[in-house]
């Protein structure tokens, strides 16, 4: 019986901490994503100090700095290349729906579908829907509005940084109870490792797949190469999607921009080829088991992320994920389930 009341309890409390979270999500995103700015200026400025020669000579509050500005670099970047490819592609909106309706001619020509009599009325319905440049303003003003949101959590993470400085005091002020100081700091510590180490070695693989296909879709000649480019790096901080999507969206310019269909499937099999060699050799190289995740607990929170904070809960899935593993591991009522989302049972 009193198992079945933890049960209840637990899922009641588990329904209003996500409504609370949805509700919230304008609140709690900027804040969790400046958290996770945090940890990687961290993880960089760890890493600089690792680097021979001038690292260890740096000291801490240079290399903090020196990380935040490179960050700020990147965003600054990101927001320069939207406002400037803005204009220009709002201008070649409509002759790349022409292009666009051209590629399904030829595709219906070739299956054999324009004998259909029912072909060219749906080809008009389903253009006549379609307006690419209202589409491309509205995806546009969105990614121009994770621009501005960028700041925010700019801000938020400053100050996360300012607190650093006194966190170790307010912890060892937190309860009377040595043993339980110690048990708290041991969760923080495993999670700032773990969550660190994770995403200071997600930015450097993702910086190294943009930069990849930066240098193919320049040699092809594909329009906004620089921006696909970012995007891809910022997709594949999201697990599986991310991949699938870094992929698609180059290759939809690539079918509006050319009419070869070997400079096409030339870039789907380089573009498929960075994405699989990254995730699936370097990747866990690098990478290793370092959060312990089973791949079903992954896909399942991002599905449920993604539901609760749309395309930021994409990005934070994983990490929240093994946030929650860790401080489930921690009791002996919760253990179980940490085990469930761990990728080999051991935690």
């Amino acid at each position: 019986m009193e198992r079945l009341r933890a049960l209840v309890y637990g899922s009641v409390l588990l329904l209003i901490v996500g409504w609370v979270l949805y509700v919230g999500k304008s609140i709690f995103v900027p804040a969790v994503l400046g958290a996770v700015i945090v940890y990687i200026v961290v993880g960089l400025a760890h890493a600089l100090a690792r680097t021979p020669g001038l690292g260890p000579l740096l000291p801490l509050q240079l290399r903090y700095l020196f990380s935040i500005a490179l960050i700020g670099v990147v965003g600054f970047l990101f927001a320069y290349l939207v406002m400037e490819n803005k204009e220009r592609a709002l201008a070649l909106a409509p002759q790349y729906q022409q292009s666009l309706l051209a590629a399904i001619q030829r595709m219906a020509v070739h299956f054999g579908f324009e004998t259909e009599p029912t072909w060219a009325t749906l080809r008009q319905e389903l253009m006549g829907q379609i307006d690419l440049q209202r589409l491309i303003a509205s995806l546009l003003a969105s990614v121009g509005s994770m621009a501005v949101t960028f700041v925010v959590v700019l801000l938020y993470a400053t100050f996360l940084l300012l607190e650093r400085r006194t966190f170790e005091t307010k912890l060892a002020n937190l309860s009377d109870d040595p043993a339980g100081v110690a048990r708290i700091r041991q969760v923080i510590v495993a999670i700032n490792r773990r969550i660190g180490s994770y995403l200071a070695l997600k930015t450097l693989l993702s910086l190294l797949l943009g930069l990849a296909s930066y240098a193919v879709m320049r040699l092809a000649g594909l329009e906004f190469a620089a921006l696909w480019a970012v995007l891809t790096g910022f997709l594949n901080f999201i697990p599986y999607v991310g991949s699938v999507l870094g992929v698609l969206l180059p290759m939809l310019m690539t079918i509006v921009q050319f009419e070869d269909l070997g400079v096409v499937l030339t870039m789907l099999l380089t573009l498929s080829a960075l994405q699989f060699a990254i995730g699936n050799f370097l990747d866990p190289y690098v990478m290793g088991s370092s959060l312990n995740l089973s791949p079903f607990a992954i896909l399942v929170s991002l599905a449920v992320w993604s539901e609760l904070w749309g395309v930021p809960g994409a990005f934070l899935a994983v990490p929240i994920t093994a946030i929650i593993t860790i401080v489930l591991s921690e009791f002996p009522g919760t253990r179980p389930i940490a085990v469930l989302l761990s990728k080999n049972g051991r935690l």
